[in-house]
């Protein structure tokens, strides 16, 4: 679990408004929950023989009355259950999103420890295959949005209804049973309670027997094999490039129909930062009227990685420093950055404090990120003037009158 520093922080920043004011755009809500949840809720969803509920769920008991509760290791499972016990999914349609902090306790990876961070979507009342296209473009406006589109691969796949999986899974335990002893601990473990999570191996020794495994798709039912091919269709006619990846089926057991992946090479093996797809039959395991379901979740350690490898930059955390020398200058300086933070409601304004000269004062306004320096000497007090010096550009420093400074600085920094 690792501290998130000053320096790493504008990043974050930058992330979460650019998608607050993209799933607004959208007409998504945002919804808060809980991080921690009864384990219940999770084996009932996520599936008892899932990795998640078997050994990467951080679980303890209450000592008022020893229930088993867990932090939450996946968002979808919460949300559903606010929806149901807030009578928000009854008979309605629901677009909704949250962000924070989930938890699993396995060996940590590169952008996922043991405490990660990620952005879930959920919507709720719609069975076609066109919130689920609309969930890919919203995916794709946003990577665009961050500047690593380049970096970053649509893979799809339909796993079909849940009759068309369950005969999938029993071919697909026929054809891998043949070569058990050639499966790794973890596959053979599989075999009989997950055999589909065989498929998502990256055991290069396992390739071959992987890669003439019996294909998903080749199983669906009418029905689902119709919705992918709407689904498809759509993403063609949005020019949305995207590979059919049949060893794609998702490690939870809600899903059904439609699954997809946002996958990059920026990261190594684990390459996914973006995942989702349907699951109708969830509100009604969990006790509600059956709804239709489909949603996805972004790992943001991983995209923030993504933005590092591609070089992309934050927008600097800071406008201005504000620098003043003198004993009557300094007197005054406090009121007249709290008056500049009045008249320009949005400019971000450090005020030096602690003293030093000039040269001091310019090394720690350079340090701060900020655009510009602010500077009033006495000089320029007496002239009711202030001195402008460009810190990020090949600009001659300018001086203005300070009746001036407000217009300036509400149309530089808007640039």
């Amino acid at each position: 679990m690792l501290d998130i520093l000053p320096k790493q922080t504008p990043l974050w920043r930058q992330f979460e408004t650019i998608w607050q004011n993209l799933a607004a755009s959208y007409g998504y809500d945002e919804i808060r929950l809980p991080i921690i949840e009864a384990t219940s809720l999770f084996k009932r969803s996520i599936g008892e023989v899932t990795d998640i509920v078997e050994k990467e769920m951080f679980c303890f008991q209450t000592k008022e009355d020893s229930e088993s509760l867990s932090l939450r290791p996946e968002g979808t499972a919460g949300c559903v259950r606010a929806g149901i016990e807030n009578s928000l999914l009854r008979h309605q349609i629901q677009r909704l999103w949250y962000m924070g902090p989930m938890f699993r306790h396995e060996t940590p990876q590169k952008g996922r420890y043991r405490q990660f961070h990620q952005v879930g979507v959920e919507a709720f009342g719609m069975d076609g295959p066109d919130i689920e296209a609309e969930h890919i473009l919203m995916m794709a406006r946003f990577w665009k949005a961050l500047g690593i589109e380049s970096a970053i691969q649509l893979q799809i796949n339909s796993i079909g209804s849940a009759e068309s999986r369950k005969n999938y899974r029993n071919v697909l335990v026929d054809y891998l049973s043949k070569y058990q002893s050639d499966l790794d601990a973890d596959s053979q473990r599989r075999l009989h309670t997950n055999p589909l999570r065989i498929l998502d191996s990256k055991n290069p020794k396992m390739a071959d027997i992987i890669a003439n495994a019996p294909l998903c798709y080749e199983y669906l039912d009418p029905d689902s094999t119709l919705h992918f091919e709407k689904f498809t269709d759509l993403l063609t006619k949005a020019n949305i490039a995207y590979t059919l990846n049949p060893n794609l089926v998702r490690g939870l057991d809600y899903y059904n129909r439609t699954v997809y992946e946002w996958v990059t090479d920026t990261l190594g093996a684990q390459g996914t930062v973006c995942a989702g797809g349907r699951y109708d039959s969830l509100v009604a395991q969990l006790g509600a009227d059956s709804t239709p379901a489909v949603g996805f979740a972004m790992g943001i350690e991983r995209v923030l990685l993504v933005q590092e490898a591609l070089g992309v930059k934050p927008t600097p955390a800071m406008d201005a420093y504000l620098i003043h020398v003198g004993a009557t200058v300094t007197d005054n300086a406090l009121s007249f950055a709290e008056d500049l933070r009045t008249r320009c409601p949005t400019l971000r304004l450090i005020l030096h404090c602690g003293g030093g000269d000039f040269k001091q004062q310019f090394k720690k306004a350079d340090k701060s990120g900020a655009r510009i320096a602010l500077i009033l000497g006495e000089q320029e007090l007496l002239n009711q003037t202030i001195g402008i010096k460009f810190l990020r550009e090949e600009r001659p420093q300018i001086e203005m009158p300070l009746t001036e400074i407000n217009q300036f600085l509400m149309t530089y920094l808007a640039n």
